[in-house]
């Protein structure tokens, strides 16, 4: 999703969400914004959902142009690796960005993180700049055998514009 708002500061008010009042107001406010998407208004949290699911989602059964909820964010979360596939925090991006648990209070904002990372954060400008992606692996990563972690397939993500 590229859109104006879904910008450097909004990726900036994500990550210091916890740490900032202004940070929290500012990603309201931008989650809470009307936009003109195919003619309609929506909300940039809309979108950001349906974003997410076009992205990550295709393969768990989330019906086409239909937002995520909680579960999928969650189940996805653990797919989600920067650079190559690995399992410690400098890779898995879920753990890089502080989501140990995702759930009702906070699956909106690890999906505008993520988002906003691929339209304006450090992934796209790494994406730019070294080749670094956004890499989607398999629907039960945490839970593969060595031997599955081998074969598995990868999805590339490039970033948007």
């Amino acid at each position: 999703m590229s859109h104006p708002v879904i910008n450097h500061a909004f990726y900036d008010a994500i990550v210091h969400f916890d740490e900032s009042e202004d940070a929290k107001e500012y990603y309201y406010k931008i989650m809470n914004t009307e936009i003109i998407r195919n003619g309609k208004k929506v909300l940039v949290r809309d979108q950001i959902l349906r974003a997410y699911a076009m992205l990550f989602c295709d393969d768990i059964g989330v019906e086409p142009g239909k937002p995520v909820g909680p579960d999928e964010v969650n189940l996805t979360a653990d797919r989600l690796h920067t650079g190559t596939m690995a399992y410690d925090h400098e890779h898995w991006y879920r753990m890089q960005h502080h989501f140990p648990v995702i759930d009702e209070d906070n699956y909106e904002r690890f999906a505008a993180l993520v988002i906003a990372d691929l339209n304006a954060g450090p992934l796209h400008d790494a994406a730019m700049k070294d080749g670094d992606m956004l890499l989607l692996g398999e629907v039960n990563s945490l839970e593969m055998t060595k031997e599955e972690r081998a074969k598995q397939h990868v999805r590339v993500v490039t970033p948007g514009g």
